[in-house]
């Protein structure tokens, strides 16, 4: 049994984040040898957010609250949570996410799903369908607006 310890985790942040999406990652569910299921604990500085509201197609997402009081968006609005509350995000619109740091303080959750390719996330507010196959050259966000028919492009 491989084990892993929270308590005080080496984040990683990627330097190619915008401004109001530099949270740090800790992913440790490799690390213990999980292979369809993901767990990362995120640390959000003030004025941050994880990532854009989304949802999942097919995975299910839990969050825990571990330090700070993080603001949640869904499709019923705003709240404040705190720290030990849970959050469960099924899949499909009613899912839909976004967790932000709106205090002046920095903020840690631990996010929990499902983590296997095929994976298809929605983002609503840009209209964009992000895929991931598990193969770098055929996984990508794409805007809705650019569908093309069923058979467009072949011969």
């Amino acid at each position: 049994m491989r084990r892993v310890n929270i308590a005080d985790p080496e984040f990683t942040y990627d330097p190619d984040d915008p401004e109001g999406f530099r949270a740090g990652t800790f992913r440790y569910g490799g690390k213990v040898g999980a292979r369809n299921t993901g767990s990362t604990v995120y640390e959000i500085p003030p004025g941050q957010s994880i990532c854009p509201y989304h949802y999942e197609v097919a995975e299910e997402e839990w969050l825990l609250v571990l330090i700070g009081r993080p603001t949640l968006r869904t499709p019923t609005g705003k709240e404040q949570l705190e720290p030990f509350d849970s959050v469960f995000f099924p899949p499909g619109p009613d899912g839909a996410h976004a967790v932000l740091n709106g205090t002046d303080e920095p903020v840690r959750v631990l996010m929990y799903s499902d983590s296997r390719p095929p994976a298809v996330c929605v983002y609503p507010d840009s209209d964009k369908i992000g895929v991931d196959t598990g193969q770098a050259d055929s996984s990508g966000n794409f805007l809705r607006s650019s569908r093309v028919g069923y058979y467009e492009g072949e011969v």
